[in-house]
């Protein structure tokens, strides 16, 4: 099995991607997902601006036409040379197994292929495919670690000859999180404000990226959970009167579903009551809001978490892709969780 480690990937993409040609990156953090696909394929070699060596398709592409994956990874090139194919919104759509099944079991095809995937759980058809072929690069993407987001900071940081105090970096480390586009944008734009300064500190961090109260940010979040629409619209309006960006609240909330999870997955595996799991998991939580996450336990599933989380991950990576539409993504994205909440309670 070749599947490429986290802390392994950037080693990987210069030194290793030469080794195969036929790479699926899936998993729950979208925006990691497409920039790891984007650097796979620079690092191809295919000229990715020539439209006849370049072909970027949709799964739904697929369905009318089933045996298009494999004619186009095994056609020549109209003027000769390496294709390279990639699909994007892959899942386990039976054309994409279908032609899987043949590559993985297979000599190597003619043109590269790039999967690029969603949460894929482990044993689903792709990764079943995928994981025990020895020509196939795996490249799993999941939601950055703290490890990970201080390596993303002193990048991006030190691309502007940049410096952060140890509270201001504590800070940031906080606001971000959830999908790496939009914390690497959010760094870029932290880096633009700072540009000349000898030091970004704590202030810089809080008036460029997040200046809203917590109080407020909690308050929509508990309101999206408890399915209180009037409540998150007032809590909205107090985020909108302060001049903050909704995309706080949005982020906030994802790393609240996260947090639901994982919560969810320890009560499921050890078999635990939702008291016992909030004695350890949801120990740091304040007071007041332990009754709502308890029982934000009982009436989320973990179906219902995790297509929630699907939702709010897919509107941050659009409110950063059309930053003009933001506050009216982020809106809708939590209004429809905290209607779905409420027909839950």
């Amino acid at each position: 099995m070749a599947e490429i480690k986290s802390h392994e990937f950037d080693r990987f993409v210069k030194r290793g991607v030469e080794l195969y040609k036929i790479f699926v990156i899936y998993g729950p953090d979208r925006g990691l997902v497409s920039e790891r696909a984007a650097a796979v394929a620079k690092f191809t070699g295919v000229a990715t601006d020539d439209p006849f060596s370049m072909l970027k398709m949709d799964v739904s592409d697929l369905s009318g036409d089933p045996g298009r994956l494999m004619d186009e990874v095994n056609s020549l090139g109209l003027f000769g040379g390496e294709k390279l194919v990639w699909l994007r919104g892959a899942a386990n759509e039976k054309p994409l197994l279908d032609a899987m099944l043949v590559l993985a079991a297979g000599p190597a095809p003619a043109n590269i292929l790039i999967v690029e995937a969603g949460d894929l759980k482990k044993g689903s058809g792709l990764r079943k495919i995928a994981e025990p072929a020895k020509n196939i690069a795996v490249i799993p993407c999941y939601a950055d670690d703290a490890r990970a987001l201080q390596g993303l900071i002193d990048i991006e940081l030190e691309a502007d000859n940049l410096k952060i105090s140890p509270a201001a970096r504590s800070r940031l480390m906080e606001l971000l999180g959830g999908d790496r586009i939009a914390s690497r944008n959010e760094i870029r734009k932290l880096a633009l404000y700072c540009r000349g300064s000898a030091v970004i500190d704590e202030r810089q961090v809080d008036d460029i990226i997040g200046d809203a109260s917590s109080v407020s940010a909690d308050d929509a979040v508990d309101a999206v959970l408890t399915g209180d629409l009037a409540a998150l619209n007032r809590a909205i309006q107090k985020v909108v009167a302060s001049k903050t960006s909704v995309f706080i609240v949005l982020q906030s909330c994802l790393r609240q579903l996260q947090m639901l999870d994982a919560m969810r997955s320890e009560m499921d595996e050890k078999r635990l009551q939702v008291g016992q799991v909030m004695m350890t998991l949801g120990r740091h939580l304040h007071f007041k809001r332990k009754p709502i996450i308890e029982q934000a336990l009982r009436d989320w599933g973990p179906a219902s978490i995790k297509r929630e989380a699907e939702r709010l991950q897919a509107a941050v990576l659009a409110s950063r892709q059309r930053q003009v539409l933001e506050p009216s993504i982020a809106l809708q994205a939590l209004m429809a969780a905290a209607a779905q909440a409420r027909r839950r309670a």
